[in-house]
Parts: C-alpha cells; sequence; structure tokens
C-alpha cells in the first residue's frame, strides 16, 4: 500500500485525533529529556538500571520509526543530501552508546559517563532536528497527520516487540 503525504488538505497538529509527525517526534524527545532527569534524580543502581533500560528503548524504537518513515519522506521531498544524512550518522553513533550500557549494571563513574555523554549526544541531536528539519519538513508539502499516522503505527508495533 502506498501513501501519498503530500496531500495538504490537514496541516495542523492534530485532526481527526492523530499527531502530526513532528508533535508525535517532540512528544518522544521530551519523554526521553524526562528520563535523563529522572536518572540524574535517581539513588539507587536498580533505579539507575530501570531508567536506563527505558532511555534505551525509547531511543530504538524512536530511531527505527524516524529511519523507516520520516527521514526518507523528508529526505525525498526536500530533495535533502545534508539533513537526513547527518541524522542518519548521529543515530549510528547513538546506537554505539545505548550498546555500551544496555542490559550493564552500573558501576559508578564510567557508567554514569555515558549515560552524561549519551544525554548531551541526544539533546544535540534533538536541537539539530526540532531547529532544522522539522522547520524544512514543515514547510514542505508533506502531510505531516498521515505522516504521524504511519509514525504512530510502527511506534505501536515496535513498542508491542520490544516487550516480548
Amino acid at each position: 500500500m502506498t501513501t501519498n503525504m503530500n496531500d495538504t488538505s490537514a496541516s495542523n497538529s492534530k485532526s481527526n485525533g492523530k499527531q502530526e509527525a513532528t508533535a508525535l517526534l517532540k512528544a518522544d524527545h521530551k519523554l526521553v529529556e524526562q528520563l535523563f532527569d529522572d536518572y540524574e534524580q535517581s539513588n539507587t543502581k536498580s533505579q539507575k538500571k530501570q531508567i536506563v533500560e527505558q532511555i534505551c528503548k525509547e531511543l530504538s524504537i524512536q530511531a527505527q520509526v524516524e529511519e523507516e518513515i520520516f527521514y526518507p519522506a523528508v529526505q525525498k521531498a526536500l530533495k535533502d543530501h545534508e539533513l537526513v544524512p547527518e541524522a542518519i550518522v548521529e543515530h549510528s553513533t547513538l546506537k554505539d552508546l545505548i550498546d555500551a550500557v544496555k542490559g550493564v549494571e552500573p558501576d559508578g563513574d564510567m557508567y554514569d559517563a555515558k549515560i552524561k555523554v549519551m544525554c548531551e549526544y541526544v539533546k544535540h541531536h534533538v536541537k539539530e532536528e526540532e531547529n532544522e528539519m522539522f522547520v524544512e519538513a514543515k514547510s514542505t508539502s508533506l502531510d505531516m497527520v498521515k505522516l504521524g499516522a504511519l509514525m504512530s503505527e510502527r511506534k505501536t508495533q515496535l513498542t508491542n516487540e520490544y516487550a516480548k
């Protein structure tokens, strides 16, 4: 099934209860930011481990949804050869950071440092996405609500797979 996301009829952030793509991603960004804040406030290894597992899950799912759905649509609409490739490279580095902490017991300063670097890296990536890519994407004829619906559906699938 091919979906035409160039229909400009729905440009509001919500239409028929559906969230537009950039609003969905911004909500994910806020959730991850809160999780990093929770990590900073955590006092026990078990709390830290649980929060890091949630951070890794959220980042992994969001990266996959972006790479499968959002980035290809934006790249095509913008005829982009810079923003999307850079974001994909950043995702690759982020996946390496996730692999360095996922399933690992929090063991002190080096573990905390890895989470701090991951947090800073994510903040940088989010800033570029929200201030550059999202702005440019919204200036195209992409139907952000249709794109958001596709992304939301895929996110639900991945979340269910992750829970298995």
